[in-house]
């Protein structure tokens, strides 16, 4: 039988509205031990005293319940921010299929739904920015875009290919067109020319391995300058919440591009520049539009890849019975008189070295006179280049006709030809640093050569590197080498005896861990 605790007397009662015992002779509460066990399981906690989210009578909201609700608030408030409320219902289907219909809580949830919202617009062909959905989600673009890939992947979908002029063409009119004091006309001609010049930039693979937001927002500024329409490249930028740095990469890409176009094609293209490119613009883009309207393969030919027809040639040394015999042993075209002569047919012809001298001398007159009036046209235009400004009008220089001005796929737009073929930056970037490493383990070795025989460099010797040339002289000048943490690195690397095509490659790290480093 239990007793007081205080003062040992059994006369314990138990007090009608707390439940707890307590001693009736001094008064004082007894420890708890009225304790009712609760219970939970997959639905919430169970019990007869204590009940989440009770709502009067007869109506309680389960724990899963509670969670589906709140999950449901988070899809709309995402929806609401990106002003896309009428794709609530194809959003709750995606995540239900992917949570099998339980949905979920947490950062981690808010990121599911950014993504199921990118991959219901890229099904539907809608442009919709990552950058756009993780403003609203609250994460950042990695995060987003491994969602993105693993929503795809539990699905099975195949997204469509993303369309650069698609997005273009939304852009334009929602920062372009608005704007209201352009004409009709300039809005439909600066839209071909931006779609005309996206297009060059896939073909010259710009765009490759690049986001495309940056890539519009430069043709669009390039356009707008081209046509004399003011927009500022910071605005754009901060609007689509993309870097502004980036863009103007893009620009200078697309600016470097038509600088190489001008001095492959234009007689005058070496005075051209980063810097003077605006004023040639019209003409360069009027040459880049004629050149892909052209069919590829009958261009006009260069001097260097001028044919010879040595019918004709021939023809001045052989008579006309002569030709006749020869005829019957090598065949006739259906021109009257004209042979299929070929460079194996001379060796079977009697030709004196006189005669082969004779058309040795008029071929080689004729290619002078012609490479002598094209020089000279040459010159002409230069000097008139340099004496005019080329002020076109965008009116006159765009008619508009080629193809490049609409939506192609990439096999047509990779066929056509608008006077430049251009390798990938990436991959010519690589090259450049593939060449500066080689140079500089090359000066790393000669330096090293320098110290283990040190006879040979106060002898003097050349290794085919100007700056490490050493000149016996009376007075020795200490040439002043420039040297970086890059060449300290190679020369560790070259006396750990690592090769040099390792080494080419950059992979510094890796190099100093598994040579230098884990002795």
């Amino acid at each position: 039988m239990n007793s007081c605790k205080s003062c040992k007397s059994t006369t314990l009662i138990v007090d009608s509205v707390t439940g707890n015992l307590e001693c009736s002779s001094c008064g004082v509460v007894q420890d708890f031990n009225n304790y009712e066990q609760q219970t939970f399981n997959a639905d919430g906690p169970t019990g007869t005293n204590v009940r989440l989210g009770s709502s009067g009578s007869r109506y309680d909201y389960s724990y899963r319940e509670t969670k589906i609700y709140l999950a449901q608030n988070i899809i709309s408030d995402i929806l609401s921010r990106l002003d896309l409320e009428q794709r609530v219902d194809e959003v709750n289907n995606m995540i239900k299929i992917i949570t099998e219909e339980e949905y979920g809580s947490g950062n981690w949830f808010n990121v599911l739904v950014g993504a199921c919202v990118y991959v219901v617009m890229r099904k539907a062909n809608k442009w919709l920015p990552l950058t756009s959905i993780c403003d609203s989600v609250g994460c950042d673009i990695y995060e987003l875009g491994r969602m993105v890939s693993r929503v795809v992947e539990h699905l099975d979908l195949r997204l469509p290919d993303f369309d650069i002029v698609g997005l273009f063409d939304r852009l334009f009119n929602e920062w372009v067109r608005a704007k209201g004091n352009i004409g009709r006309d300039q809005i439909g001609r600066m839209l071909k020319q931006g779609i005309f010049l996206l297009q060059c930039m896939v073909k010259w693979y710009v765009t490759t391995g690049r986001r495309p937001v940056p890539v519009v927002v430069a043709v669009i500024v390039f356009v707008c300058e081209l046509n004399e329409v003011e927009i500022s490249m910071d605005d754009l930028a901060i609007q689509l919440n993309v870097a502004v740095a980036t863009c103007k990469s893009r620009y200078k890409e697309l600016l470097k591009r038509l600088v190489d176009v001008a001095r492959v094609n234009l007689p005058w293209g070496d005075d051209v520049n980063v810097k003077n490119i605006m004023k040639n613009a019209p003409i360069v883009i009027q040459y880049m539009e004629v050149k892909s309207m052209c069919n590829a393969g009958k261009g006009v030919k260069s001097l260097e890849k001028v044919g010879v027809d040595l019918g004709c040639l021939v023809n001045d040394c052989l008579n006309r019975e002569d030709e006749s015999t020869f005829t019957e042993d090598f065949g006739q075209n259906e021109s009257r008189g004209s042979v299929d002569w070929e460079i194996e047919d001379l060796e079977r012809l009697n030709v004196s070295a006189e005669c082969l001298s004779t058309i040795y001398s008029k071929y080689l007159e004729e290619y002078s006179n012609m490479k002598t009036s094209m020089k000279r046209v040459d010159n002409t235009m230069r000097e008139s280049s340099e004496k005019f400004d080329f002020f076109v009008d965008a009116s006159d220089f765009w008619s508009g006709d080629s193809e490049l001005s609409k939506k192609l796929f990439l096999d047509k737009i990779l066929e056509k030809d608008v006077g430049l073929n251009a390798m990938p930056p990436s991959f010519v970037n690589g090259c450049l640093r593939t060449q500066r490493r080689k140079e500089k383990i090359k000066a790393a070795k000669i330096r090293i050569e320098k110290i283990r025989r040190p006879l040979m460099a106060e002898k003097g010797f050349n290794e085919g590197d100007d700056h490490l040339v050493m000149v016996k002289s009376r007075k020795r000048k200490r040439k002043k080498i420039d040297m970086d943490w890059e060449d300290f690195v190679i020369e560790t690397l070259l006396l750990h005896e690592i090769k040099e095509e390792q080494i080419e490659k950059g992979y510094y790290n890796t190099l100093l861990d598994l040579h230098v480093f884990n002795l």
